[in-house]
């Protein structure tokens, strides 16, 4: 919930006037609660996905991911946003051009999935061009870079391979994949994605 994302939504469809907080199934007023009881309800849910993993077809698994971790705050989990969003200037992917994106996405996720799992190299740069491609299209009002995380790992597991874009004990990983999905620097997130891999796969 940065401030530095800008929203065009003149009919406030995800943001209460009154607190200009975003909607939630809690009726939280409180922006520090909210952000809370959000971490909380995510981090639970999550931990559910490592028991019991969802296995992606495509990208409506990615949707499928959103309404999992979010179905405990948000009545539109799960579901595309209806509003236009930019960052530090720079607009994320239209939705009016959604559903070109949908099947370019569906796509690159088929061509990772003929890939060996043995050819490391290959499979983390195509899981980096899927991470460029899905941080762009931000489809969701809230919650993207935590659902595409997912996304990533779910991706990997069904390899065999053990990814985390955000461990605990390593700031510099994360720092790593926010340059490399805001500069969209598919070097840093190939790198990225193969030394995790890599490392955990030894």
């Amino acid at each position: 919930m940065s401030n530095s994302y800008k929203y065009i939504d003149p009919d406030f469809t995800y943001i209460d006037p009154k607190t200009g907080l975003l909607r939630n199934l809690q009726g939280i007023t409180d922006p520090d609660v909210l952000l809370f009881v959000e971490s909380g309800a995510v981090t639970k849910r999550l931990q559910e996905l490592y028991e019991k993993p969802i296995k992606i077809k495509g990208i409506d698994s990615l949707f499928e991911i959103h309404r999992y971790l979010f179905q405990d705050i948000y009545v539109w989990a799960g579901k595309k946003r209806t509003v236009e969003i930019c960052k530090e200037g720079k607009q994320f992917f239209p939705t009016s051009l959604f559903d070109n994106a949908f099947r370019y996405i569906d796509q690159l996720i088929a061509d990772f999935k003929i890939i060996p799992k043995e050819n490391k190299k290959l499979l983390a740069e195509k899981l980096a061009e899927i991470l460029d491609n899905v941080n762009y299209l931000h489809p969701f009002r809230e919650g993207n870079g935590r659902t595409q995380r997912e996304f990533l790992r779910l991706l990997a597991l069904e390899k065999g391979l053990t990814l985390n874009l955000n461990p605990p004990d390593n700031e510099n990983v994360y720092e790593l994949y926010m340059k490399g999905t805001i500069e969209s620097d598919l070097k840093t997130l190939t790198e990225l994605i193969f030394e995790l891999i890599d490392k955990n796969d030894k």
